[in-house]
């Protein structure tokens, strides 16, 4: 093998949770390596998060945010799981992004600006503008150029887990307990395949948006992650909760973004094509409906479609005062304005669109899998503490709560533990199949149609089956392609999105019952 790298910590991954890990590891010392797909080591859906992070109100209990993140989840939440956010994420914001970090968060003279959003009781969020995680992820990474233990490896794509029971060239160690110990991975630049063996592994590669047509994720939020750790035989869990966020920009031929919640959380009205404000009709129990939890309201939004045959909704809050719109907002005031809607003046077209995956690889509360020496953090993992669906802000809290709870966990084992032996392994065999790439795109196409159209905000047992009919043959096709083909990033993504959009599928017909942002419909079609 003419290329191998060794590091005692490998995340594959660098949103909030993969880099919270990174620096809880290096700051004991540990050589960690961070590898991302992007070109750039900020592309991560932190990166794209609009609202902010849950802080703590002022005189705040942690059993007050605990209960609206029950109330959210429709209490079958994780309770340890809800618990460890609500103590120990106020005082990792502090210690870490405000001590730290210096994350430029928005103040009220001196005191930081707290502001509310869907599902929460108080106003206990920190936000920089609506460009929260923009500000987040710049400051930790910026952070991270403290420690000389810190590696970026850009433009490198994870193709499998490295385990014991699959790769040892000693046959005798696969029936021994199955260990994971590294990655082999795709260096998009040079076209190589090698491995990068690792004492400890992190799995932070974030959510499942791009399996949808319509989403609001990171171009690279195609599900890598939970393909690897299901390929490694990890435990999954809560795979059908996925959770579309009530507002996006809705214009027929422009990409969706997001529109943030906090324009809710700041008075913002949602109306129907006759200029009517309709939520009150669907959620006559919230006094601000509005500001009610997101699937309740993606919901609602979904079943005005549907009775009025109108493309979209829209939000309001032109009767704000222009200056501090576009102050207050100001990804959303240009981002709307190149698409020729000044929200100072008129309300902003919406839709619902997918946004957040509640399930993924099972973890414990320090982000450990159910394989050894493999764990997960962030939006890729499932830890409990959303249930059947996410409170506002509470996703980039779990990040940081997940990721540093797996960086100091890591640290003590690997000093307290005798170094576990690294088995040799074969040489990857490359293929060399030329790609033709309007193929891939096609594949994208038909599996992004196929979720959006079927396996979507409402699902059937109809709808269920003919994806079903549909994934099985993509998949099968292109496990044949796959097999002889030359590697590239769009193919190993489209390939790790199609196991992904399978186990989603598998979990939604298993499951029919509605409940949060999981909704059935099952009628005769």
């Amino acid at each position: 093998m003419t290329r191998k790298q060794k590091t005692q910590c490998l995340i594959i991954g660098g949103g909030i949770a993969g880099i919270s890990a990174a620096i809880a590891a290096a700051e004991q010392g540990l050589e960690v390596t961070v590898l991302t797909a992007a070109n750039e080591a900020k592309e991560s859906n932190t990166f794209y998060a609009q609202g902010g992070i849950i802080y703590k109100a002022l005189k705040e209990s942690p059993e007050q945010l605990e209960n609206d993140i029950l109330e959210a989840g429709c209490r079958i939440n994780y309770i340890p799981a809800v618990r460890q956010v609500a103590t120990l994420g106020p005082e990792l914001v502090k210690s870490i992004l405000i001590e730290k970090a210096i994350v430029p968060f928005d103040r009220e003279g001196r005191e930081l600006s707290l502001t509310r959003e869907g599902g929460h009781s108080q106003s206990r969020i920190l936000h920089k503008g609506d460009q929260s995680g923009m500000a987040i992820e710049t400051a930790l990474l910026s952070y991270c150029e403290k420690f000389p233990n810190i590696h970026f490896l850009l433009s490198h794509t994870a193709v499998n887990l490295l385990m014991t029971s699959f790769h040892s060239k000693d046959r005798s160690l696969r029936h021994g307990e199955a260990r994971c110990f590294g990655a082999f991975v795709f260096d998009q630049t040079t076209h190589e395949v090698y491995p990068i063996v690792s004492e400890h592994t992190v799995l932070a590669t974030g959510g499942i948006g791009q399996l949808f047509l319509h989403n609001t994720n990171s171009q690279f939020a195609r599900g890598d992650g939970i393909a690897l750790a299901s390929r490694a035989g990890c435990r999954m869990e809560d795979l059908e909760y996925i959770q579309f966020h009530p507002t996006t920009f809705y214009e027929p031929t422009s990409h969706r973004f997001l529109i943030s919640e906090a324009l809710r959380g700041e008075g913002a009205i949602l109306l129907n094509t006759k200029g009517e404000r309709f939520l009150p009709k669907y959620l006559p129990y919230y006094a601000v409906p509005e500001l009610a939890p997101r699937d309740r309201v993606a919901k609602a939004i979904h079943q005005e479609l549907l009775s009025s045959g109108q493309p979209c909704v829209y939000l309001d809050i032109s009767f704000k005062e222009a200056l501090w719109i576009k102050e207050r907002f100001p990804f959303v005031y240009h981002s709307c304005l190149e698409q020729g809607v000044d929200i100072t003046q008129k309300p902003i077209p919406v839709v619902p669109a997918a946004h957040y995956h509640c399930g993924g690889v099972w973890v414990d509360l320090e982000g450990r899998t159910s394989i050894p020496h493999l764990w997960a953090v962030g939006e890729v993992s499932c830890t409990g503490l959303h249930g059947a669906n996410r409170l506002a802000s509470t996703s980039l809290l779990e990040g940081l709560v997940w990721g540093t709870q797996a960086g100091r966990a890591i640290g003590e084992k690997i000093g307290s533990e005798a170094i576990p032996s690294i088995p040799e392994i074969d040489d990857w065999k490359s293929e060399t199949a030329k790609v033709d790439s309007s193929f891939i795109t096609q594949d994208w196409l038909t599996l992004k149609n196929t979720m959006w159209n079927y396996v979507g905000l409402i699902k059937t047992e109809t709808r269920l089956k003919r994806a079903q009919g549909i994934l099985t043959e993509l998949s099968r096709g292109i496990d044949v392609f796959y097999r002889k083909a030359q590697l590239s990033d769009g193919l190993i993504g489209l390939r790790q999105a199609v196991l992904v959009s399978n186990l989603i599928l598998e979990a939604c017909m298993r499951n029919t019952k509605s409940l949060g942002c999981y909704q059935r419909e099952d009628l005769e079609i």
